[in-house]
C-alpha cells in the first residue's frame, strides 16, 4: 500500500510541476492554484508513505521517477529538445534509482 501511496505522490508532483510550467511564472490563476494544490497533496501522500518506507528508498523513487517523467513530458509534449544525451541522462536517473533500491534490499 505504501508504494501505491508513493506512486500517487509522484503523479501529483508531476502534475503540479507541469501546471507550474503552464502558470507562466505563477501569473495565471488556475494553473497556479492547481500547482500549489498538487504539491500540497503530493507531500501529504509522501508523508503517509514514509510511515512505512525507508526515507532513502522513498525519496530515491520520488526524485528519480519525478525527474525522469517530467523530462519525458517536456520532450514529448512541451516542445523541449530531444537529444541522445538527454535520453541518456533520463536512463541514467532511472538506473540510479534501481541501483539505490537494490542496494537497500535485505
Amino acid at each position: 500500500m505504501a508504494y501505491l501511496t508513493l506512486s500517487g505522490a509522484i503523479l501529483l508532483e508531476i502534475a503540479a510541476t507541469t501546471l507550474m510550467k503552464q502558470s507562466d511564472g505563477y501569473s495565471r490563476l488556475w494553473p497556479t492554484v492547481g500547482s500549489i494544490a498538487g504539491y500540497l497533496l503530493a507531500f501529504a501522500l509522501l508523508a503517509q508513505a514514509l510511515k512505512t518506507l525507508d526515507v532513502g528508498t522513498a525519496y530515491a523513487i520520488w526524485a528519480g521517477a519525478g525527474t525522469a517523467l517530467i523530462a519525458v513530458i517536456g520532450m514529448a509534449f512541451l516542445g523541449e529538445s530531444t537529444t541522445p544525451l538527454k535520453i541518456s541522462g533520463v536512463l541514467l536517473v532511472i538506473a540510479g534509482v534501481v541501483v539505490l533500491n537494490l542496494g537497500g534490499a535485505h
